[in-house]
């Protein structure tokens, strides 16, 4: 069963994904292709000075309006990330020495007319960042420079264009350039997530995807019903989620899996088996996915193709017990799920193929919704110890168990933190909270440590998942 979700809908992917950005062009690099200058494990204690001065236009003519706004938004968007990722201390721009605006983005003797370096330092910056930016028609041109004060060197420097609308693209790319020359490894913010939500409003319940920082909420998905459990495929191209949909004229509803296609706008109907078909994730193959699918009976745990053909039933009981919430490990060997075999909701895992089963959490009344970390090393779930539910992430043999969340709700009441899933470069967790008195979106680094609120608004949201591409 095949529906096309119409030409809004289908303008989804092409906004994400598409060639916005036209283009980078790698302007020059000192720095050894190996070298590291933030080691991650050390940024936990010690975060560097960074500064950031405004933008430089580097256009003809004054700076209008719209060259204004496109500025600003090129310089929050690279402000925004760099905060998040935890890395650095960003320092206040009244203690420059220098008027930015009066240098250009490279330093003296080089360019007359440069920065000096001397000044920097002086003020206690570690690295510093120059960025200008023009506007050419119905092109945005940014042009970025990284560099470490101490030795007075560029680390990197880039030219990156695109069309008018792409500036929150070129930003995040530049963001991400920036971690991977520090780091070794790029920063995830061309990803995006996915999740279910009301903000439709009328009591439903639908599929949104949008940024990894939440701009640009777009709905993929118009049941007028509950939809939920959104999964990405590993090529970030599809959507799978179940949803209470109607049966012909029984009027009755069943919770039906559907898969949605980015780059055509096309929803297919994969599994509508009598129950439930829900907890889509999808095998690194990109060919098959896991389920729970109850069939009248207790839920239990399905390897299934693309076209709705169950390939494998993995889990029986034992005993009626409850088999949910699949996920399987990124080298495609472990499957980690959810069960009430021991009579409270536990973590457990099994061989892909469903043999060998060992029970993973011990504590706790109620333990659920596991995600792998990208590096198959580590597992987030929620749980739940007294009267409610927080995250933790453990090793994944089950040890090492640390708890990443605990908050307050306004009415003094511990708040519950539920559904994790991992960044795609793994440094962070995005989960839900009703601290507010909504269920919102935050992230934190894999600690717990430099939270941030991703969504700010008065809607809830359910299942996040973050995509798995970092691009």
């Amino acid at each position: 069963m095949t529906m096309n979700s119409g030409c809004k809908i289908s303008k989804v992917f092409s906004y994400f994904l598409a060639a916005s950005l036209i283009g980078s062009v790698l302007l020059s690099s000192v720095a050894s292709a190996s070298q590291i200058y933030i080691n991650v494990g050390e940024a936990k204690r010690k975060e560097s000075n960074l500064a950031l001065p405004s933008l430089n236009f580097m256009g003809t003519g004054s700076v209008n309006a719209t060259a204004a706004a496109a500025g600003a938004e090129l310089y929050n968007v690279i402000k925004n990330d760099l905060t998040v990722s935890s890395l650095f201390q960003m320092m206040s721009q009244a203690a420059y020495l220098e008027d930015v605006s009066k240098t250009s983005l490279k330093p003296k003797p080089g360019d007359p007319a440069g920065f000096d370096f001397a000044k920097w330092k002086t003020v206690g910056a570690e690295f510093l960042i120059r960025g200008g930016y023009r506007i050419l028609g119905n092109e945005t041109e940014f042009e970025g420079y990284l560099y470490y004060v101490p030795k007075g060197e560029m680390i990197f420097g880039k030219k990156y264009k695109g069309t008018s609308s792409a500036g929150r693209r070129i930003a995040h790319s530049f963001a991400n350039d920036v971690l991977k020359e520090l780091t070794g490894t790029a920063g995830p913010f061309l990803s995006r997530l996915v999740v279910a939500s009301d903000r439709d409003g009328g009591g439903y319940r639908e599929i949104y995807v949008m940024d990894w920082d939440g701009f640009g909420p777009t709905k993929i998905s118009n049941h007028r019903s509950v939809s939920m459990s959104p999964a990405w495929s590993p090529d970030g191209t599809k959507v799978a989620y179940t949803a209470f949909v109607l049966r012909g004229r029984s009027k009755r509803r069943n919770a039906d899996m559907f898969m949605f296609d980015l780059p055509t706008g096309k929803r297919s109907l994969i599994s509508y088996r009598q129950g439930f078909n829900s907890g889509a994730n999808f095998d690194p193959d990109n060919k098959s996915m896991y389920l729970t699918i109850s069939q009248g009976n207790s839920p239990n745990i399905y390897k299934m193709r693309y076209d709705g053909t169950l390939e494998a039933q993995l889990t029986k009981g034992p005993l009626g017990a409850m088999n949910v919430e699949p996920a399987i490990s990124p080298d495609g060997q472990k499957l980690a799920f959810s069960s009430d075999r021991a009579r409270s909701p536990m973590i457990y895992i099994m061989n892909a193929d469903g043999s060998s089963p060992q029970r993973l959490t011990f504590a706790g009344v109620f333990n659920s919704t596991p995600s792998w970390s990208p590096d198959g090393k580590k597992i987030a779930f929620a749980g739940q110890s007294e009267n409610n539910f927080d995250v933790f992430i453990m090793n994944a043999d089950g040890s090492g168990i640390a708890r990443v969340t605990s908050a307050r709700r306004t009415n003094g009441k511990m708040a519950n933190h539920e559904d994790p899933t991992f960044s795609p470069d793994g440094r962070y967790v995005m989960y839900t909270s009703n601290r507010t008195g909504k269920s919102q979106i935050y992230i934190s680094t894999i600690e717990g440590t430099n939270e941030y609120r991703v969504t700010n608004d008065n809607f809830n949201y359910y299942r996040p998942k973050w995509s798995k591409t970092l691009e």
